[in-house]
Formats: structure tokens, C-alpha cells, sequence
């Protein structure tokens, strides 16, 4: 009895969640999220039901998703690809900044329906969290302390200040049609100006290691 590849078996999991997330917001985009059930996400993406609830727990979080793939990983792999002299603060704020302003044409698709969706807007919102473990374990590289809490503290504090700044952004309007969302100012600066306050305590913990 042979066993399964794991490359093959990640490989196949990997193709069936952009499958999902593909057809949630292909579907989303042509009817309207709120007409979209989980049942047809799953038909398109050619996988049942329950299978469908191995990758996503809502309708939301598929629809989400196709902003947010991977992005916790690329934060983390662009804080690393950054040269170990850069000050660490602006490593993590401008990785954070690139991967969130750096969005492809299924993205802007997917922020225009979040922008009108308040369920949308809060699946959004709760994808930063997931940025904390990744950037935890590369801000441990860089200050030789991979499993100290100093770098989960300061990972759970970016992962916050990036939800406040989104939130800031996502400001719901308060004229036009219920819900209406307008973004407020430019992206980028909100993120910045969220991180900035945290800048100390990265020059703080770079210094401890002897790193600063």
C-alpha cells in the first residue's frame, strides 16, 4: 500500500482552496454576495459542501479570501527579504504597506464588494489577525529571540495596529445608500501612521539583542 504524496496532497489543497475563492467571488461579483449560498460556491468550484467547510466557515471568508491569499505569509517573507540593517521598524511597516496596497484587478473586485457589505467588511477586518504567527517567528530571526515574547508581543501589536488603520480607512459614510463605505484618504499614510507608535518598542527590542 503506497502512500500519498505530501507534495501532491498539499498541492491538491492549495488548488481547491483558489478554486473556492475563485468561484465565491466570481459568483459574489455576478449576483450580489448576499444572493450567494455556500452550496453554490461549492458547485462551481466542482467540490461538496463539506469540503467546502474544511477551507472556509462562511460565505464571507471565501469571498475574503480572494484579497487576503497568502498575505500573511508574503508580509513575513518580505520583512525577511529586507536587508538585516534596515532599522526592523521600517522593515515590518513597509512590508505591511506593500502587501496591502499591492493588489491585482480579482482584488480591487473583491474591495469594491467589501466596501458595501458590512458582513464583508468584518471577515476583512478579521483576516489581520492571522498575520501575528508568521511575522512572530521572522522578527524572532532578526532579533535571535525565534521563540521569546518579544516577538509575539510586537507581531499581535502590528496584527492590531493594521486592523485599527483598516478600520479608520473603511469608515462607513455617513451620507448615500445604508452601509455605503467611502475609504478614507490614502491607504498607505493610515497604515503608516498606525505603525509609527510602535516604532519605539522595535528600536527597544533591536537594541536588547544588540542588534541596533
Amino acid at each position: 500500500m503506497t502512500t500519498p504524496d505530501p507534495g501532491l496532497r498539499e498541492r491538491k489543497k492549495l488548488a481547491t482552496r483558489e478554486a473556492l475563492r475563485a468561484a465565491a467571488l466570481r459568483l459574489a461579483v455576478e449576483r450580489g454576495p448576499d444572493q450567494v449560498r455556500v452550496e453554490d460556491i461549492a458547485e462551481a468550484a466542482g467540490v461538496s459542501p463539506r469540503t467546502y467547510n474544511n477551507y472556509f466557515a462562511s460565505r464571507e471568508q471565501a469571498i475574503v479570501s480572494a484579497v487576503t491569499a497568502d498575505r500573511e505569509a508574503r508580509i513575513a517573507a518580505a520583512v525577511a527579504a529586507r536587508s538585516p540593517k534596515m532599522r526592523l521598524a521600517d522593515a515590518v511597516t513597509e512590508a505591511v504597506v506593500e502587501q496591502y496596497t499591492d493588489t491585482g484587478d480579482r482584488q480591487r473586485e473583491a474591495l469594491l464588494l467589501i466596501t458595501t457589505r458590512p458582513a464583508l467588511r468584518d471577515a476583512f477586518l478579521d483576516t489581520t489577525a492571522g498575520m501575528a504567527p508568521s511575522l512572530a517567528a521572522v522578527i524572532g530571526e532578526r532579533l535571535g529571540d525565534a521563540g521569546g515574547q518579544t516577538a509575539r508581543v510586537l507581531a499581535a501589536s502590528v496584527a492590531v495596529a493594521v486592523r485599527i488603520g483598516l478600520e479608520s480607512w473603511l469608515r462607513p459614510g455617513s451620507l448615500g445608500a445604508a452601509g455605503l463605505v467611502i475609504p478614507s484618504g490614502s491607504l498607505p499614510d493610515q497604515l503608516r501612521a498606525v505603525l509609527d507608535p510602535l516604532a519605539p518598542a522595535f528600536d527597544a527590542a533591536e537594541r536588547c539583542s544588540g542588534r541596533g
